[in-house]
């Protein structure tokens, strides 16, 4: 029997949605009829986004946010309920990386991995899960994580303990906002290519990577497509505090 999820009526937020899996995870809501709002710091490429959507016949509104100023995050939220009704979907999204040795981790990068993956991410949803607990909405809120925060590797360990605490704020926010029809969950990408690590791959030590994968390959944005349509859909109200694994078999190995 097939099954198919449509998002017509709801209205979606996502954030870093100017690059890599951001723009996927918009385009993807729009595709399956979500009225999306298109929030990143950098709104010359959130248009262009914008206009693509448009272009393929669904609705997108681009908003200026910096996910590390709380005041631009709530005018962010009341910016796309302005133009698109209740939120009842937020792709929590926006994050940074880096490689670098524990020993040579200064302040300021300490200080913007968390401010941006954790704290940004906590008071996205936080602003988010408050306008639907005020309107009512039995929403759902996928928290973007990675499999580093389920498994530690060599040089991105600030990184990795920012996507730890992600998924256990994702826990922690299922287990506090279900009784009022929220569900929230957390997806764990593995490697995937996106415009902004492509170079990467076509390296040496990117090859050398691929080859120590499970399956010898790399993901691409729309392997995460299944999960993410799944988590934000009314079929999926029983799974809450879920926290997936979308990489190919690297935490099993």
């Amino acid at each position: 029997m097939a099954y198919t999820i449509s998002l017509a009526g709801k209205a979606a937020l996502v954030t870093g949605a100017s690059s890599g899996l951001g723009v996927r995870f918009a385009t993807l809501l729009a595709e399956a009829g979500a009225a999306v709002a298109l929030c990143a710091r950098r709104t010359d490429r959130l248009k262009d986004v914008e206009d693509r959507i448009v272009e393929a016949g669904g609705r997108a509104v681009s908003i200026g946010m910096d996910v590390t100023d709380v005041a631009s995050i709530r005018s962010g939220v009341a910016a796309a309920e302005a133009a698109l009704g209740p939120i009842g979907i937020l792709i929590n999204n926006s994050g940074v990386s880096g490689e670098q040795r524990l020993t040579d981790v200064d302040e300021a990068t300490f200080d913007r991995t968390f401010d941006t993956n954790v704290r940004g991410a906590f008071f996205v949803a936080q602003t988010v899960a408050v306008s639907m607990i005020r309107t009512g909405t039995a929403g759902r809120i996928v928290n973007v994580a990675s499999i580093a925060g389920l498994k530690p590797f060599g040089r991105i360990g600030v990184y990795s303990m920012s996507k730890a605490a992600v998924v256990m704020m994702t826990r922690s926010m299922a287990i506090e906002w279900a009784r009022h029809g929220i569900n929230v969950n957390a997806i764990c990408p593995g490697y995937v290519e996106t415009e902004i690590n492509a170079h990467h791959w076509a390296t040496e030590a990117g090859q050398k990577l691929v080859q120590m994968l499970p399956r010898r390959r790399i993901g691409r944005p729309e392997d995460l497509d299944a999960v993410v349509m799944m988590m934000v859909s009314d079929g999926a109200h029983f799974v809450n505090g879920a926290i997936v694994a979308a990489d190919d078999g690297m935490v099993a190995g």
